[in-house]
């Protein structure tokens, strides 16, 4: 069954929390805490300029076709943050799913970045948005098993109690994946590349590809183990990022029509992210999105909530993230959304 997108509700909630206390937040009842990905809330126009370009974040606007303008995103200021957490916890629950079959598995990653975060770099620290991620999730009580693995992982790549490092999505693969798994990772900048393969050492499971992620699809599809997980994590840099996703979803899916898609994806407006869900809803036949939401989506200036789109989904992976989803959703100050946009479609 398709869910149309006009009726979906919020299935799993925790409570909304507005923080006026950090640098870049406005009063109470004038605004949301924005010190998180990308603009600051409404200040004056020479104050949100200057903070803007510290942040290299210009403003976003819906574009002509009604999908979003470009982020400018550069992974190293938002390392670590309630994006990043959202998009490992629901990795993490694929890979689970993946390796309950003892047939090995591939793993491609289309946007692979360069592995490893320093969260006391200067990137890291012109933001702070890993203290409001992270950060609050190393200091929470009562984590489900899901969040207590993924905590685990990021405190197995730091010395101590102290986090100064966090995993990118090739190090947690790397750790998580058995002997007999293999992936691939995808990087078109030259220097983010070089760092990966630094990161990920001589392991022999690891492939790292200096080349166009999308493009790349096209000739690592189908993988030798003929199962296995596709992540298409963009920076969301060009205009016309959600169709490029739907292009190269509908011709990877066409290559190979048994795969796990996850696609990770920002909301600023609700109604830039809408054409999306919808295609993607009859792209496959189980279509799950899961998201998390720090504030109500009907701003383009800030990154108000991130999602992650998981195509072919497998069995039951709404029960396997529906408690993760809530602890990490209250923990963060936001509200979950776990929901099925198609059941047993005939895509």
């Amino acid at each position: 069954m398709t869910i149309g997108l006009g009726m979906i509700l919020p299935v799993r909630h925790g409570h909304a929390v507005v923080h006026a206390s950090r640098r870049g937040c406005a009063p109470a009842g004038q605004g949301m805490c924005t010190e998180r990905h990308h603009q600051p809330g409404k200040h004056g126009e020479q104050e949100q300029a200057a903070m803007a370009a510290a942040r290299h974040a210009p403003t976003i606007a819906p574009g002509p076709s009604g999908y979003n303008c470009p982020m400018n995103y550069r992974h190293a200021f938002h390392a670590g943050n309630f994006a990043d957490l959202l998009k490992h916890t629901v990795l993490l629950a694929l890979f689970e799913a993946l390796k309950a079959k003892d047939k090995p598995f591939a793993y491609v990653d289309t946007h692979a970045g360069s592995g490893r975060y320093d969260l006391k770099g200067v990137h890291a620290q012109k933001t702070g948005e890993s203290e409001l991620g992270i950060g609050k999730l190393a200091v929470a009580s009562g984590l489900p098993p899901l969040l207590w693995s993924l905590l685990g992982h990021v405190r197995a790549i730091n010395d101590g109690e102290t986090i100064r490092h966090y995993p990118g999505s090739p190090l947690l693969a790397q750790r998580v994946l058995r002997p007999n798994d293999s992936a691939q990772f995808c990087e078109l900048h030259a220097d983010e590349a070089e760092a990966l393969r630094a990161v990920l050492g001589e392991d022999t499971r690891m492939h790292v590809h200096k080349r166009d992620g999308y493009e790349a699809m096209g000739g690592l599809l189908p993988p030798p183990e003929k199962r296995g997980l596709v992540l298409i994590d963009p920076p969301f840099e060009r205009e016309d990022e959600f169709r490029a996703i739907e292009a190269a979803l509908r011709h990877a899916l066409q290559r190979w029509p048994t795969g796990m898609y996850a696609v990770w994806y920002p909301v600023k407006q609700r109604s830039t992210v809408q054409p999306f869900l919808r295609w993607a809803s009859r792209a496959a036949r189980r279509v799950l999105c899961a998201e998390i939401m720090l504030h109500p989506d009907n701003t383009p200036l800030r990154l108000n909530g991130t999602g992650m789109l998981v195509l072919n989904a497998p069995w039951q992976l709404d029960q396997a993230l529906s408690e993760s989803m809530d602890v990490l959703a209250r923990t963060l100050g936001g509200q979950s959304r776990l929901t099925w946009l198609a059941q047993d479609n005939d895509a």
